[in-house]
């Protein structure tokens, strides 16, 4: 069964033109993010990236809100896991798996990170709390003029704990974003977009997403192997110095770059005033030589 062909709680798949349209599909729930959510995202993500489905990844979502965050499903199944155990438990060892288990839902996130494709999100309404850790991940993101974003963690006594932190301060001013998690206000779009969370807001669901598609549909013309090598190069940069960051481009380069392939496309299609014809990145499992 193909991945289009599936049935997910939380999504609808489309994939045309090497473009993967992962589509939140909860609107009654807010698109609130259940169990289910956590794994099945990595596993669509790592799909359409281990088996070169698609070049370009767009995340949006159906209904007023892009996502409420996460499901209180999430939380009550993680309480009735702890009432279960035996009281004597030792506490370390009781703490120690509910480490291992948040470095678990951690990784659903860090797969965009690791994907060798872009992924661009369109938000519209509330991105809240776990949704602002979603976006936070994603290459670019754009949105509607009624779209907010909220750490809601605060509220709710909890500090946010999959990923706002460790990426939203590479997004945003630290300052911003110490007054966004200590007060747990409402960024709305305009400010957004001023301080660069977003790059461009848009009057309403159909503009923004008429948008989006067209400029994944330019990145999909583009040489995939140079598409990767920019966002494994960007993304290396986070916390190391230049030198660290030229030397890695450096060895991408040597090792990845080959002038007679993709770079004549290119060049040749500019002449001849056409659109490149480039070969897909290749699947990893036939890489690893696993099919």
């Amino acid at each position: 069964m193909s991945l289009t062909d599936e049935k997910f709680e939380c999504f609808k798949i489309d994939i045309q033109d090497k473009i993967a349209h992962i589509i939140l599909n909860r609107p009654e729930k807010m698109n609130s993010l259940p169990v289910s959510f956590w794994s099945d995202l990595p596993r669509i993500i790592n799909e359409i990236d281990y088996d070169a489905l698609a070049r370009v990844i767009v995340i949006s979502s159906t209904g007023k809100h892009f996502s409420a965050g996460m499901d209180l499903s999430v939380f009550s199944n993680a309480e009735n896991a702890r009432n279960k155990e035996n009281p004597q438990t030792d506490p370390g060892r009781k703490k120690g798996s509910f480490y291992k288990g948040l470095l678990k839902l951690q990784e659903t996130f860090n797969c965009i990170d690791n994907s060798r494709i872009p992924v661009l999100m369109a938000i519209q309404g509330g991105c809240i709390g776990g949704a602002v850790d979603f976006a936070s991940a994603c290459d670019m993101r754009y949105c509607t003029e009624d779209a907010f974003f909220c750490i809601q963690e605060i509220n709710i006594g909890m500090t946010a704990d999959v990923g706002t932190f460790p990426r939203l301060p590479y997004l945003l001013p630290m300052g911003l974003v110490k007054e966004l998690a200590f007060t747990g206000r409402r960024m709305f779009s305009k400010e957004a977009n001023e301080c660069g969370l977003v790059n461009n807001v848009f009057s309403n669901y159909e503009d923004m997403m008429k948008e989006v598609m067209a400029i994944a549909k330019e990145i999909a013309k583009k040489s995939p192997l140079a598409v990767w090598g920019s966002k494994e190069a960007i993304n290396y940069t986070r916390g190391r110095t230049i030198e660290e960051g030229l030397n890695q481009i450096a060895m991408w380069q040597t090792g990845m770059y080959n002038p007679q392939v993709d770079m004549k496309e290119a060049l040749s299609a500019q002449i001849e005033k056409k659109d490149p014809e480039f070969e897909d990145l290749y699947p990893i499992k036939k890489d690893l030589g696993l099919l």
